[in-house]
């Protein structure tokens, strides 16, 4: 049985929208290892002459001719043609021109950056067979896809070899929330809000993830079955998907990674850990892993006049990487010899701690969601961002989960609590505190909102302090 496809139909509208019109059109998808990059164009293609062709995953022995080799055994097997072999990339990119040039056909050409990076000519052939071949077909559509972004964006994106030929760009983010619901099939309107989102706090919007969550085993086992048996296919998850994208070099990226486990970071302060110098090429390992999509840079702003502020601070944004090196990685030999078969993970140290900091990523990376909960029209909204305030002579330091600020200078200050049971009036005192430090420019308006999953006490409520409550929860309300 195949699983389900959910969501992506904005995706899946842009390239419907290119196909309609009367020209060969290129299309780059880059995105996060299980991200569904290649099932997005799977199921556009669906019902049409399609043709997808992955490049093979590099090790030490791989070879530039292995590459061309399985590209022509790959084709083969999809045209019904003799197995053949051919030493010359543009050689290949011919035949398949030859027997793609007339009617409506998609070609997907995945994992490029593995199936080219061996050989010099690779990029040249392509842009060749491109502009002499392949869009001689007005009904083609050729998609470049790859999970190493950062060789996609310097290579393709960036490159004066491919400038104004691409159509559509696409970065294929994790899924909402509201479209994760929907893994949970036929069972989902029995399982609380509260359930579901412990297991996104781990798995995040990632599709390949939420295809093994199992809906009739509680949000622990789950969990203890993804990444705490000796078998869990995400035990060894991490390692796969740095090895893969980022190759010899993971290992420093892996470093960026740990000090952002700690919290958010600056730059200066990353490099500081990390014990490098500031250079260039370390702005581009920090780009290369929030192109990836493991990392967000978060840029604060002057509320005065909405305009960014120079002060950024890096945030691991992929909730499983965090989980993975905070909760997985240092009980990997206890998990490999079976220690969890019987164990409760919730007795880890700090458990409910990450989870909830696990669920606070998980509401700024649906953070549309919050907007339009909120009732605010996404036109008005200048800036939305965790905010910090720095330290100065004349104001304290400040942080706020959520700021969102509208072009009618009204701040919706906006505080994120998890918790297994409701959330108590002393988040009141927790939020005035916060705002007291908040340097709010004159003639603005603020808006306290609370974002909870699991209730709230009824003095909360009757406080009337909060302009906005929201129940991130609804949006996995089982309908």
């Amino acid at each position: 049985m195949s699983t389900p496809f959910v969501g992506r139909e904005a995706e899946i509208q842009e390239l419907s929208d290119l196909q309609q019109k009367n020209f060969a059109s290129l299309v780059v998808v880059q995105g996060r290892r299980r991200i569904g990059k290649s099932r997005l164009i799977e199921e556009f293609a669906k019902n049409q002459k399609f043709y997808s062709i992955a490049g093979i995953a590099p090790t030490k022995e791989t070879t530039a001719q292995m590459q061309r080799d399985e590209f022509a055994r790959q084709l083969s097997e999809q045209l019904d043609h003799p197995k053949f072999s051919m030493n010359d990339w543009g050689d290949l990119f011919t035949f398949l021109a030859k027997n793609t040039e007339k009617g409506k056909v998609v070609i997907l050409l995945d994992e490029i950056s593995w199936m080219g990076s061996l050989d010099s000519t690779f990029l040249g052939k392509l842009k060749n067979a491109w502009d002499t071949q392949f869009k001689k077909n007005p009904k083609l559509m050729l998609v470049l896809c790859g999970s190493v972004s950062s060789w996609i964006e310097k290579n393709i994106i960036s490159s004066t070899l491919f400038l104004g030929r691409p159509s559509l760009y696409i970065r294929l983010p994790e899924l909402s929330v509201a479209n994760c619901d929907e893994f949970w099939g036929k069972h989902r309107e029995r399982i609380s809000a509260y359930e579901k989102l412990k297991v996104l706090s781990i798995t995040g919007g990632v599709p390949r993830y939420l295809e093994l969550v199992n809906p009739n085993k509680s949000a622990e086992d789950n969990i203890r079955t993804l990444c705490f048996s000796p078998n869990a296919p995400l035990l060894n998850e991490f390692e796969r998907i740095f090895s893969d994208v980022f190759g010899e070099r993971s290992e420093l990226y892996k470093k960026i990674i740990d000090r952002l486990i700690i919290g958010p970071a600056s730059q200066e302060e990353i490099l500081i850990s990390c014990e490098r110098n500031k250079t260039g090429d370390f702005s581009e390992y920090l780009a290369d892993l929030g192109t990836a999509g493991f990392i967000s840079r978060d840029f604060t702003w002057h509320l005065k006049d909405g305009k960014t502020s120079k002060l950024s601070r890096y945030r691991l944004k992929d909730n499983y990487v965090r989980f993975y090196l905070k909760y997985i990685q240092p009980n990997k030999t206890k998990i490999e010899k079976g220690v969890f078969k019987k164990t409760s993970v919730t007795t880890l140290p700090a458990w409910e701690g990450i989870i909830s900091l696990q669920f606070e990523n998980l509401v700024l990376n649906n953070d549309s969601c919050i907007i339009e909960l909120l009732g605010v029209p996404s036109e008005e909204i200048i800036f939305s961002n965790p905010y910090f305030q720095k330290k100065t002579k004349t104001h304290p330091g400040c942080q706020i989960d959520l700021l969102i600020q509208t072009k009618f200078n009204c701040l919706y200050v906006c505080e994120i609590k998890f918790s297994r049971s409701e959330v108590t009036a002393s988040v009141i005192d927790e939020v005035k505190q916060k705002i007291s430090k908040l340097n709010i420019p004159k003639n603005f308006s603020y808006r306290p909102a609370l974002i909870h999953v699991n209730g709230v006490n009824s003095a909360v409520v009757e406080s009337g302090y909060f302009a906005k409550i929201i129940d991130f929860g609804q949006l996995l309300s089982g309908k």
